[in-house]
C-alpha cells in the first residue's frame, strides 16, 4: 500500500517535471495590475493549463512596450523552454502613441524568436479609444492583422472584446479591467488558446 502511494507520488511529480509551460508575455493587463494575483485572468488559466498536463508561467510586467518585451524575450525563452506563448503587447505603445510600424517591427521580431524556439505563438491584439483619431486607431489596429497574416500566427484580435463596451468593468482608471470580469476575459481567450494545446 505504501509503495503503491510512493509510486502514484513519484509519478505525479516526473509529470509535472516534465510539463512544458505555457508563457503569457505581457504587460498590465495580464500581469493583474490593481488585481490580488489569484484574480487575474492567467491565474485564472492555470488550473485549465494543469488539466491538460501545461504549466503556466506569467511574465507579464505592467507598463510593458513591445520594445521593452523584445529586449527580454530570448531570456525568458531561453529560461522557460515555453510550449505555447501567449504575446500581449502593444497597448502601452498605443497609448503613447508610437509609431505603429515601430510596433509592427517589434511584434514580427518577437513572434519570429518564438517560432525559432520551437513553441508555439497565439497573438493578442487589443484597439485604442477613439479620441486618439480615426487614422491612428485603425494604423495601430492592422497592425496585429499584418503580425499575424506575415508570420501565420493565430490572432486574438481584442483582448478586451466581451467588457470593453461597460465602463462599469473597469478600474477608475479606466483602463485595466476589475475583478469580476476576469473570468469573462479568460473565456474568451481560451476559445483561441484551447485549440493549441495539443
Amino acid at each position: 500500500m505504501i509503495r503503491s502511494l510512493f509510486l502514484v507520488i513519484l509519478l505525479a511529480g516526473s509529470a509535472l517535471a516534465s510539463a512544458r509551460p505555457v508563457l503569457i508575455f505581457g504587460d498590465s493587463l495580464s500581469a493583474g495590475f490593481g488585481l490580488a494575483r489569484e484574480q487575474s485572468w492567467p491565474a485564472l488559466l492555470e488550473p485549465r493549463l494543469r488539466e491538460r498536463g501545461y504549466t503556466l508561467v506569467n511574465a507579464s510586467i505592467s507598463g510593458e512596450t513591445t520594445a521593452g518585451g523584445r529586449t527580454r524575450l530570448a531570456a525568458a525563452l531561453a529560461q522557460h523552454q515555453p510550449a505555447l506563448v501567449v504575446l500581449e503587447l502593444g497597448a502601452n505603445d498605443g497609448l503613447r502613441g508610437l509609431s505603429p510600424e515601430q510596433t509592427r517591427d517589434n511584434l514580427r521580431a518577437m513572434a519570429r524568436a518564438v517560432k525559432a524556439s520551437g513553441a508555439g505563438l497565439l497573438l493578442v491584439g487589443m484597439r485604442l479609444p477613439p479620441n486618439y483619431g480615426p487614422d491612428y486607431t485603425a494604423a495601430f489596429e492592422r497592425t496585429f492583422t499584418e503580425v499575424a497574416k506575415a508570420e501565420k500566427a493565430p490572432l486574438l484580435p481584442f483582448l478586451l472584446e466581451p467588457v470593453a463596451a461597460d465602463p462599469a468593468n473597469f478600474q477608475k482608471d479606466g483602463l485595466h479591467p476589475v475583478a469580476a470580469v476576469q473570468t469573462r476575459i479568460l473565456d474568451h481567450i481560451w476559445k483561441s488558446l484551447k485549440p493549441l494545446l495539443k
